[in-house]
């Protein structure tokens, strides 16, 4: 495997520690300085619309810029995030941090597209596990993150919370100085001359069609549970420590399975890894539904963990198939918003939702949503990439 795609999943870990960072306090602060119940998981929407903000725009970007410039653009938005997000924390301002937490949303938009840099700095054969190596490298994110979120309480007297931006600045300036070393692949000149197909022709294919809707369903619903979860544990009288380690083995379920991920659905197909993530989805719901103990919590969300790994990994892999070289972008960029459209309902929904309908309200809500994704990639049958690839024209 190529140095650059081995580098781009170290430059995914320090990205990834922040994100985990702020799913393991962020709803905790929002609780802390909301004044609203609806108001409480506004810092992870707020991540996750940035996220959203910076999908298409990076994508094109890229194609014009490179990648390089794209991604040292977004680390240093990233920079400016975390020193808003601590001023926020400082002040005991709900909305500066929420505005903190929207600029770091940007730079992990801008940072999934290392997936798709890793792609072009290897053979197609080897594509299915660049993919996986990019994203196992939040394993080590599983581990910085919560214990970053723990060992930082005590950094700042304002806020238990506020020491852990000065670790997250920096990882960012860590991610920084690796993507500036990286030999990323400048634009390709005829990628972006040609002319592309329109959305009304590509989502005609039913590929792209259960591609985007396993990306968003997997998603959707991973940040939908993920993010209710510090708030039903402490509902349940559970620690901190607690939750931190049941969302560090949540992420470790993310991740981990991304070493053999790649390698699975060279021997088995994509779309039977997407229903095997669509199950483990399904699994993840029954354990919830069991019990409200420490270990429902901890299996739950492990469930959960994987389930997202090979519904997204899947989908990323798909995704590919359905795009001709100058529609890298559009395809890309597209998918990307509808991706992380879904994930910020979750995190927006997720607190109210358990206001509303509770734990075990919120878990049977997610079923269908699964189901109907099983359903999409069900219907394509035996159908493997190979064999849609050769179906574009």
């Amino acid at each position: 495997m190529p140095i650059t795609v081995w580098g781009l999943s170290i430059a995914q870990a320090l990205l990834m520690s922040g994100n985990i960072l702020l799913v393991s306090i962020s709803a905790l602060v929002g609780q802390e300085l909301a004044v609203h119940p609806a108001l409480i998981t506004l810092p992870i929407a707020c991540q996750f619309l940035g996220l959203i903000t910076a999908t298409l725009p990076a994508a094109h970007l890229m194609q014009k810029l490179g990648r390089k410039i794209g991604f040292i653009l977004g680390n240093l938005i990233g920079l400016l995030g975390t020193w808003v997000a601590l001023q926020g924390l400082v002040a005991a301002s709900l909305t500066w941090f929420a505005l903190g937490t929207f600029l770091i949303g940007i730079a992990i938009g801008v940072g999934q597209q290392y997936r798709f840099a890793a792609l072009e700095a290897c053979a197609s054969a080897q594509h299915a596990r660049a993919i996986s190596m990019v994203m196992a490298g939040g394993v080590l994110a599983a581990i910085i993150g919560p214990n970053l979120a723990i060992l930082s309480q005590n950094w700042h007297d304002a806020s238990p919370y506020a020491g852990a931006f000065y670790g997250l600045f920096g990882l960012y300036v860590l991610a920084l100085l690796l993507i500036v070393s990286l030999p990323l692949l400048k634009p390709s000149v005829e990628h972006i001359d040609t002319g592309v197909r329109p959305y009304r022709v590509l989502f005609r294919q039913p590929l792209l069609v259960a591609a985007i809707a396993s990306g968003m369903i997997g998603y959707g619903i991973m940040v939908l549970i993920m993010t209710a979860t510090p708030l039903a544990m402490n509902q349940a009288q559970h620690g901190f420590n607690d939750t931190a380690y049941v969302i560090q083995w949540h992420v470790l379920g993310m991740f981990v399975p991304s070493f053999f991920t790649g390698n699975l659905i060279r021997r088995f197909t994509t779309r039977r890894v997407i229903l095997w993530g669509c199950g483990a989805l399904l699994l993840s719901v029954a354990v919830n539904l069991a019990g409200q103990g420490f270990w429902y919590y901890w299996w739950g969300l492990l469930l959960l963990g994987v389930g997202w790994n090979f519904t997204f990994i899947g989908a990323t892999h798909l995704l590919t198939f359905s795009y001709l070289p100058a529609e890298k972008a559009k395809v890309q960029g597209i998918n990307e918003c509808f991706v992380f459209s879904a994930a910020a309902l979750g995190s927006l929904f997720a607190g109210q939702g358990l206001a509303m309908l509770g734990w075990l309200g919120l878990n049977l809500f997610a079923t269908p949503w699964i189901l109907f994704v099983a359903m999409l990639i069900w219907r394509l049958k035996e159908q493997t990439p190979s064999a849609a690839v050769s179906e574009q024209p």
